[in-house]
C-alpha cells in the first residue's frame, strides 16, 4: 500500500485509509474536533499497578462525537486518549467503502505489529449484531444489493513521527480508530483476544 498526501494539506493530515486503500482526498482539519492529551498523564500500566486493579477487566469506550478513546478497568475510568475516525464519522457503518466507523459492542480477533501503522488491533467486525443490522437495512432498501458488509476494521497508530495526524482532529481513516503510537503502545499489552471488549457510541 503506497502512501499519498494531499498537496494542499498544510498539517499533512493523512489521505490514506488506515486499513486498506488511499482516499481520494482529505478535508481540512476540523477545529471543533481538536483533541487533547491523555488524562491522567501517567502510563496505563503504572496506573493499573498502583491501584492494584485487575488488568484482565480492561474495556474500552469510544465516543465518536467527542473523538475520545476511554480506558476502563474494573469499571473505573483510568485514561482518555485522543482519537480520529472514519472520514465520514457520523452514523453507523452500513457497507464496505462508506468510510464510517461501526457502532456497537465488539471484541478483538487479533493484534500485531504493523510496518506502516505501528500496531494493528483487529476489531471483531462484522459480528453477529453487525450482520443483523446489515441484512435488515438491505431488506429495507437502505443498502444496494451489490454492496458487501466490509471488514478489517481496527485500532492502530500512525507512521513514525505523524502524531499530528491525531492532534489535528480531522477524521481520515476508512473506518478504523486511529491513536497516537504511544497510546496504542499503552493499551496493546492489555488486550486479550476473544475477551477484551470495546463499545463504540455515536
Amino acid at each position: 500500500m503506497k502512501r499519498t498526501m494531499h498537496s494542499a494539506m498544510l498539517l499533512l493530515v493523512p489521505v490514506l485509509v488506515a486499513c486498506q486503500a488511499p482516499l481520494e482526498h482529505a478535508g481540512s482539519p476540523k477545529p471543533e474536533h481538536a483533541v487533547t492529551a491523555a488524562v491522567p498523564d501517567r502510563p496505563l500500566a503504572l496506573l493499573i499497578d498502583s491501584l492494584a486493579l485487575d488488568a484482565r477487566t480492561i474495556r474500552f469506550h469510544v465516543d465518536k462525537s467527542e473523538r475520545r478513546f476511554r480506558v476502563h478497568v474494573q469499571d473505573r475510568l483510568l485514561k482518555t486518549y485522543p482519537s480520529v475516525l472514519g472520514e465520514k464519522p457520523v452514523g453507523d457503518k452500513y457497507h464496505q467503502g462508506d468510510r464510517k466507523t461501526p457502532e456497537g459492542t465488539f471484541g478483538f480477533r487479533s493484534k500485531r505489529v504493523h510496518a506502516q501503522w505501528h500496531k494493528f488491533i483487529w476489531v471483531d467486525y462484522p459480528n453477529a449484531e453487525s450482520w443483523r443490522r446489515f441484512k435488515e437495512r438491505m431488506a429495507r432498501g437502505l443498502i444496494p444489493p451489490a454492496k458487501d458488509i466490509g471488514g478489517e476494521i481496527g485500532i492502530h497508530g500512525v507512521p513514525e513521527g505523524k502524531d499530528h495526524w491525531i492532534e489535528a482532529g480531522a477524521d481520515w481513516t476508512w473506518g478504523c480508530i486511529a491513536l497516537k503510537n504511544a497510546d496504542v503502545d499503552e493499551i496493546y499489552p492489555f488486550i486479550i483476544v476473544g475477551q477484551t471488549m470495546m463499545e463504540v457510541v455515536p
